[in-house]
């Protein structure tokens, strides 16, 4: 609680001009918005570029932010429509090249291979799940959001966010069973 009573305290000096208090707010939430979008994008340049961008938007709507919802609420909606854009955006080319660079980052130890394979496996089984299913399973399993935060930071209901996620955990299981 004292989190959000702090982030309160921020973005109102933020909303008042303070730019320390927007420094304070991006350090206090870049790393989770980066896990996102690292997650959902596959790619860590990218992921930089939509968190870069993330924090360039919530300056500029903070004056029309109503603190309805927690400021973390509120970074997810963005970064989680930023990175749908982007991947609305990709071609299959360049998803695959993603994919690729993933891979090729994350070889590991000898011992650890197979462990190794099947985090790859995963990785490219959630990048292959649309852009809706991949943010509402990323945000749920990764970032441990509720159905409820979901729903807020989706702009849909909660059976909606429940039906995302089963489909794209349906999904997963599917492509990894081809794996094995």
């Amino acid at each position: 609680m004292s989190g959000q009573v702090d982030d309160a305290i921020l973005v109102e000096a933020a909303q008042e001009g303070d730019t320390d208090a927007f420094e304070a707010l991006v350090r206090r939430h870049r790393n989770a918005v980066y896990r996102v979008a690292l997650r959902m994008l596959g790619s860590p340049a990218d992921a930089q570029d939509v968190t870069q961008e993330t924090f360039t938007r919530a300056w500029r709507a903070l004056r029309s932010f109503r603190r309805e919802s927690s400021v973390n609420t509120w970074l997810y909606r963005i970064v989680t429509r930023r990175c749908l854009d982007v991947i609305a955006a990709r071609t299959p080319a360049a998803e695959d090249l993603a994919t690729l660079e993933l891979r090729a980052r994350e070889s590991g130890p000898a011992e650890s291979v197979e462990r190794g394979e099947r985090l790859r496996a995963v990785t490219v089984a959630i990048s292959r799940l649309p852009g809706d299913q991949r943010a509402a399973l990323v945000l749920r399993e990764f970032e441990g959001l509720s159905y409820q935060q979901l729903a807020g930071v989706l702009g849909i209901t909660v059976p909606a966010v429940k039906g995302r996620i089963h489909r794209a955990r349906l999904a997963v299981l599917e492509q990894m069973e081809a794996w094995e």
